[in-house]
């Protein structure tokens, strides 16, 4: 899955000549806060709702008003752990992808992108989560994964993350999605092997990708 792929193309680009007016009705129409903008096909940055609101006279062009993060863009073949990079360190509602010479590819949205990647992660699938406190010289997912599949169960997906609040400080935490929801004799052939159990949910399936839920994958991305 790479940036290409998640281009929106009923997403619209605003042209320096258009309308602080018709942005804000095509923001209100798709329900963003955020649009690209873009000049005879090239990129020029991103317009918000925020900057928008504050301008009196919307019949006023798009070149006069605050045009930002015009050196912020996802290329066509980044993964999504660089687009939600990006997301997280500026704060997107929408991504702008381009090719060669910043020319415009199209416009990504945020909540695409996750529901994307959560759906790729098998989040949405039911099943545990466990988190475990490891030492980073002990790390070795392959060895876990091979004591969780002794029980039956598989990992669907992981997050290896350091953490500044352990103590000591060569600890990181591993966060596992497992395949299944009693996970007990997972916990015991974890625990046998020295393995430090610093959470443990049997999770329902997600419905919904919430704010919450985005700002937590986000935290563990940007660790």
């Amino acid at each position: 899955m790479l940036a290409a792929t998640l281009i929106n193309p009923m997403i619209p680009i605003l042209k320096l000549t258009d309308t602080v007016g018709t942005a804000m009705d095509w923001m209100d129409e798709f329900r963003i806060g955020q649009l690209v903008v873009a000049d005879d096909g090239i990129y020029k940055g991103i317009v918000s709702e925020d900057i928008l609101f504050d301008i009196a006279d919307s019949t006023q062009p798009i070149s006069r008003i605050i045009i930002q993060h015009q050196d912020v863009f996802a290329s066509e073949d980044n993964h999504p752990y660089e687009l939600l990079r990006l997301v997280n360190e500026f704060g997107l509602d929408i991504i702008p992808v381009v090719h060669e010479g910043k020319a415009m590819s199209g416009s990504i949205l945020v909540k695409d992108l996750v529901e994307r990647f959560v759906s790729e992660l098998g989040i949405q699938e039911k099943g545990a989560v466990i988190v475990l406190k490891i030492a980073e010289r002990d790390y070795s997912l392959s060895e876990i994964s091979r004591l969780i599949e002794s029980n039956g169960t598989k990992v669907l997906s992981s997050y290896y993350s350091s953490s500044e609040s352990l103590h000591p400080a060569d600890h990181s935490l591993l966060t596992l999605k497992l395949n299944r929801t009693n996970i007990t004799p997972v916990i015991a052939t974890l625990e046998r092997f020295g393995y430090d159990i610093e959470e443990a949910h049997a999770n329902d399936p997600i419905e919904s990708v919430d704010q919450e839920r985005l700002d937590m994958l986000l935290r563990y991305l940007a660790t």
